[in-house]
């Protein structure tokens, strides 16, 4: 991976930290502090509470990605250290759609009319399990990566002891 293209994604991940620790920091304010405007039509207090703690699952996210691209950089990505993070990032994503879920129960008794909308937040939850899926499958291309890796190591040291 390229030093601009290392760059570019802390960059990206960087900034989104530092918003979500914003927007997590304000709701969190808006919770203690009691000046929650709540009208009744939606039960705002939990989906703040559910919007923090999802926002907590994609901040553990970022900074294990941060990791796996520090990893990367120092060309140490192809070990076992990697996978405590990418296990993480898969416990991470799957919080969030548990969360996800969390939101579209909150939600389903106001979608009585529409119920569609029910529907499409479902399966946005089983778009970010989809995801979770995803990186578990790229978890598995690591560990046969890490595992040619090592046979690869092996044989080399035999064959500097035939040379």
């Amino acid at each position: 991976m390229g030093r601009l293209t290392v760059l570019a994604l802390r960059a990206v991940l960087a900034v989104v930290l530092a918003g979500s620790v914003l927007v997590q920091a304000l709701m969190v304010w808006t919770l203690i502090s009691g000046n929650d405007p709540e009208d009744g039509s939606l039960p705002l207090t939990p989906l703040r509470v559910f919007t923090i703690l999802g926002l907590m699952s994609a901040q553990v996210a970022l900074v294990c990605v941060w990791r796996l691209v520090t990893m990367v950089r120092r060309g140490t990505v192809f070990s076992h250290t990697a996978f405590r993070y990418v296990d993480v990032v898969i416990g991470a994503i799957v919080a969030a759609a548990l969360v996800w879920f969390a939101v579209t129960a909150l939600n389903a008794p106001g979608q009585r009319d529409d119920p569609g909308v029910t529907v499409i937040m479902g399966g946005i939850g089983l778009a970010i399990l989809g995801v979770a899926l995803i990186v578990l499958v790229l978890r598995t291309l690591l560990a046969q990566a890490v595992a040619r890796d090592v046979e690869a190591t092996a044989m080399r040291a035999e064959l500097d002891e035939v040379i």
